[in-house]
Parts: structure tokens; C-alpha cells; sequence
């Protein structure tokens, strides 16, 4: 089996090579990535020379290239992973967002239309969805939810998703999408929430929080998120949509009080700021669907994830230290 994973050096699709390659080892897997800000080269360096691995070093967007790669490796499968996925980024510069979710993930099917695929797996966002009041805790959102973005990165994923579909309808290209909610664990950049609190507390800086931190997120473990995936692309049902949450609600700010905690920092280091534009309230997902077809449910408990987490970010300061030299929001 050969495995196209687009945007492999990036967090969760680095986390999703190296748990295919730990549980599927005779798959060949073929790295895609433009290596933006968010994607470390360093990442995959343990597996660089592998007989069963390899890197490009390419953008989704170029039709030519991923034609040439299709031509070359003739895959079975491809996880699209490939995304600008920062809300704050999206809300500076929209046409980034557009083109590399959208077009790209256009281009990728072109690819698979042209030379023949088992499966398309397009990694979405629950942020699709919109977002839920804090009022009432007994709402989710199922794979039945409308589509109701918040920002340009919520709507270039919707957008991608609807073009999936069309694709599926329209050629009849075999295809899944996931919706997952936020993920965090080992290789999460730094400028996203849990692996920001956790650097900057470290170096005794600001916490800055949103707002009154109030927002809630349903935080999924990453290696979680990787399973979930697995089972989606070898047993999910084409033209499938599926959800996959943590059953971890949590607050932001008790988030960032946690870690403190965990730290032996201060909580006079936290810091709010001024609240993002059309900032989401809640994500909650019901994984019911996954559960029931796939017999997926996720294994880590938010209090045990972040400790492991946190431990990761201690031991390996040699790869998060240089990214904060990178240009950060």
C-alpha cells in the first residue's frame, strides 16, 4: 500500500506518519509539504532515510508537481493534511487560506481523477460548523450540523469539503472527510494555545488569553486523532462525513491554569487581551457515527494528555527552541 500524506511535516500529519508507520510498516509513505512556518523538516529527520519513506518537498497548489508524483508512485490512498489552519493568520490575509485549502485540495483530486485512487481522505475541521452557546452544554455537532463558518480558515475548509463532495458526486472519486476537534500533543507548533502557554511559561512571559478565557474547546489527543483516521480511510464508507471529538471540554482559561499548575508558574503570569474577531464560543463534537461504524472512541483523558504533553515539551526543547525564532502573530 502506498500512502500520499499531504502536509506530513506539519503537527498532526507528522503524528500520522509516525503512527502509520509504527502500525501499518510495510506501508510506503510519500511526504508532501510545501515546509511553510508551520512545517519542520526536522520533524520526520528519524525517518528520512527509511526504505519505506519519502520526502518532497512541494506545494499542493502546483498542478505539475503533483502530477509528476502521481506518475511516479502511482498511490493508493492520499490524506490530505495540507492546510493553512491558523484563525488569527486567516483573518490578515484571507487569500493564502483560499488558495491552499481550496485550490489545493482541488488539485489533489484532479491528481487522483487522472491517475486512479482507492481513497481521497480529506482532514477537515469541526470549525465548520460554526460554534455553540455556552448556554447550553447539551448541544453538539453531529455530521448532520449545517455549515456555518466564523472565519476565513473555517471557510476555506468548509469550501474544501463541499468540493469533495461535488467530486465524489459529480466523478464518483472515492472519498472521506473527518471533522475533528482541536488537537494537541508532541510537534504542535507554538503559536497555537497549549504548546504557547507551555513555552512561554517556561521562559517565565505573558499568558496572553482571549477575551475572559471563557471559550470552550473539546481537546482530542493527537495519537487519538491518528486511530480515528486509520480506521476512517481502510473501513470508513465512501462518501462518508466523520466526526471525531474528545469528549474533553474544556475551558482556555483553565487550560492555561493547568499548565501553570503543572509548571509550578504563577497564574500572575496570565495576561487577557483583547478577544478575537468573531471569536467561537464552543466546539463540542458528538463521535457517535465513528463510534458505532468504526468502533472508535478516543483513548486520553485530557488531564493524562496534557501531563504527557508538557513532559514532551521539557525533554525536547531542542526542537520547539528554534521555531520561536520563526515570525509569530
Amino acid at each position: 500500500m502506498k500512502i500520499i500524506v499531504t502536509g506530513g511535516a506539519g503537527f498532526i500529519g507528522s503524528n500520522f506518519i509516525f503512527y502509520m508507520r509504527k502500525t501499518h510498516p510495510d506501508y510506503h509513505i510519500i511526504c508532501l509539504d510545501k515546509l511553510t512556518y508551520a512545517g519542520n523538516i526536522e520533524t520526520l529527520r528519524p525517518i528520512m532515510n527509511e526504505p519505506h519513506f519519502r520526502f518532497v518537498k512541494e506545494d499542493i497548489c502546483n498542478r505539475e508537481a503533483v502530477y509528476r508524483l502521481f506518475e511516479e508512485e502511482h498511490p493508493d490512498m492520499v490524506v490530505n493534511f495540507a492546510a493553512e489552519s491558523h484563525v488569527d493568520r486567516s483573518i490578515l490575509n484571507p487569500s493564502v487560506f483560499l488558495e491552499t485549502n481550496i485550490i489545493g485540495t482541488g488539485v489533489l483530486m484532479d491528481a487522483c481523477r487522472k491517475y486512479g485512487i482507492q481513497r481521497y481522505h480529506q482532514v477537515s475541521t469541526d470549525e465548520v460548523y460554526g460554534d455553540l452557546p455556552l448556554d447550553r452544554p447539551d448541544l453538539f455537532f453531529t455530521e448532520t450540523t449545517p455549515l456555518h463558518t466564523s472565519s476565513p480558515y473555517s471557510s476555506s475548509k468548509a469550501g474544501a469539503d463541499l468540493l469533495v463532495m461535488a467530486y465524489h458526486r459529480t466523478y464518483g472519486l472515492p472519498v472521506t472527510i473527518s471533522r475533528c476537534s482541536n488537537n494537541y500533543g508532541p510537534y504542535h507548533f507554538p503559536e497555537k494555545l497549549i504548546p504557547l502557554m507551555i513555552t512561554n511559561a517556561l521562559a517565565d512571559k505573558p499568558l496572553p488569553v482571549y477575551g475572559k478565557g471563557e471559550n470552550i474547546r473539546d481537546w482530542l489527543y493527537v495519537e487519538d486523532h491518528c486511530h480515528a483516521i486509520d480506521l476512517v480511510i481502510h473501513k470508513g464508507k465512501v462518501g462518508e462525513v466523520y466526526n471525531i471529538g474528545g469528549h474533553n471540554e474544556m475551558r482556555n482559561l483553565d487550560i492555561v491554569k493547568l499548565i501553570c499548575k503543572e509548571l509550578g508558574k504563577p497564574e500572575s503570569l496570565i495576561t487577557f487581551v483583547t478577544d478575537r474577531k468573531g471569536h467561537d464560543m464552543r466546539y463540542a463534537i458528538d463521535p457517535t457515527k465513528i463510534h458505532n461504524d468504526l468502533g472508535w472512541l478516543p483513548q486520553t483523558k485530557f488531564a493524562v494528555g496534557i501531563k504527557k504533553t508538557i513532559q514532551w515539551y521539557l525533554a525536547n526543547e531542542t526542537w520547539w527552541r528554534p521555531l520561536l525564532q520563526r515570525s509569530m502573530i
